[in-house]
């Protein structure tokens, strides 16, 4: 009971701290599918402070996999005017290997785009974003696997381009995230934690510094193998 409601209040805090502006730039939930074999599909889905990200990750041979992401969140206030719109997709494909019978390592790289619209009002300002995101990333991740427990430690690097009508700019960011599946071989319960930060002090555009996130994740490597 005690875990339970701390995590209902570290994710309220969470969604009361970016409710506070209007994030340009709102980072998908990072997929770490830590492959293990050739023909292995997982397919996951999260909600979390980005909104509901479903995944899917594949491995069409024993060292080389590909996945596809996305991201959605349309929200709107009941007593205000305020509302966060985003959708966001991703691809990419890496390198995988396993050391042992448990320990993994993983490599992705990949592009991603969207489009995000918000507003956030109050009685002390007005924050509005209307832009258009690409951004380039590159994660590599290590970490252990097993029957009911899976962890993983990724560093995403993000190079994310901002543009709203003619104008635009871009930044660097690194964004740590620690991956925990919890259940059985085909079905595990997904938390991830993290956070976004920029790598250069002279950032132009706001930014959502928390990356936290449930789901639920399918695995049918046993099925395909």
């Amino acid at each position: 009971m005690k875990a339970h409601l701390l995590l209902f209040l570290l994710y309220t805090i969470v969604i009361l701290i970016i409710s506070s502006c209007a994030p340009v730039y709102v980072p998908n939930v990072l997929n770490a599918p830590m492959l293990t074999n050739k023909n292995e599909v997982q397919a996951a889905i999260h909600a979390g402070v980005s909104g509901f990200d479903p995944q899917i990750a594949w491995a069409p041979t024993n060292h080389l996999g590909v996945m596809v992401n996305a991201s959605f969140r349309n929200s709107t206030s009941d007593s205000t005017d305020n509302y966060h719109k985003h959708k966001f997709f991703e691809f990419g494909a890496g390198y995988y290997t396993a050391f042992g019978e448990r320990f993994k390592f993983e490599t992705f790289g990949g592009a991603g785009f969207g489009k995000i619209s918000a507003l956030y009002e109050n009685d002390l300002w007005i924050s509005t974003s209307q832009v258009d995101i690409v951004r380039y990333f590159v994660q590599p991740t290590v970490g252990v696997t097993s029957k009911a427990i899976d962890f993983g430690v990724s560093t995403r690097l993000a190079l994310v381009n901002i543009k709203q009508e003619d104008v635009g700019t871009s930044g660097l960011m690194l964004e740590p995230v620690a991956t925990l599946k919890l259940g059985w071989d085909y079905l595990k319960i997904v938390g991830k934690v993290g956070f976004s930060a920029p790598m250069t002090k002279d950032i132009k555009f706001k930014y959502q510094p928390f990356l936290f996130s449930v789901g639920l994740q399918g695995n049918f490597g046993k099925v395909f193998r």
